[in-house]
């Protein structure tokens, strides 16, 4: 039996990961990557990049993407919890322009494996929380792309109280909604 069990997203490619913990009265131990085992999962995934931000509750970033160099992220959460969010922006998929959201937290210890072709983002749902995501390619600024936060076309349903507006970045602010990213005939 492997470390890891894989749960389908409806998403071709999206899905969530959950390792086998081990644990005893000096804490515990858990695997949260292994290149063999992601393989037999049908995750075989080379990743060149590990990223780790902390923010504080409230603070949203994305929707996210690159568009000629496209990145696979596998994403988690060490401290706190996020609502995280993947967009699927492939036109062949019968998904395309469907969002799939999931709360990670340290407490449920769950990876989500974005495929390339996802817009990525997440809202932090405690001060101080954690995020680590592993990038399948190198980050390129040129080549950044996004979409608005708060687009009607997508309609993410974000897990702010009532009232309540995102912390956002001046570039989170002003990114296109979806239909002027990607055109419609």
């Amino acid at each position: 039996m492997g470390k890891f069990t894989r749960t389908e997203t409806g998403m071709e490619g999206l899905v969530l990961l959950e390792g086998t913990l081990f644990g005893d009265e000096r804490g515990f131990f858990m695997e949260t990557y292994n290149e063999r085992e992601f393989a037999e999962l049908g995750i075989a995934a080379t990743f060149v990049q590990d990223n780790h931000s902390r923010s504080a509750r409230g603070v949203l970033r994305g929707l996210h993407f690159q568009k000629e160099h496209p990145q696979g992220k596998l994403v988690r959460v060490v401290r706190g919890s996020v609502y995280d969010v993947a967009v699927d922006l492939r036109r062949s998929s019968v998904t395309f322009g469907k969002w799939f959201g999931t709360v990670l937290s340290e407490a449920n210890r769950l990876q989500l494996y974005i495929p390339p072709g996802f817009a990525h983002g997440f809202l932090t749902l405690e001060d101080g929380t954690e995020f680590l995501y592993k990038c399948t390619d190198f980050y390129h600024p040129e080549d950044e792309g996004g979409i608005l936060w708060s687009d009607p076309t997508l309609g993410v349903s974000w897990p702010l109280p009532e009232g309540a507006e995102p912390v956002l970045s001046p570039k989170d602010r002003t990114w296109p909604p979806f239909r002027e990213v990607f055109s419609f005939s």
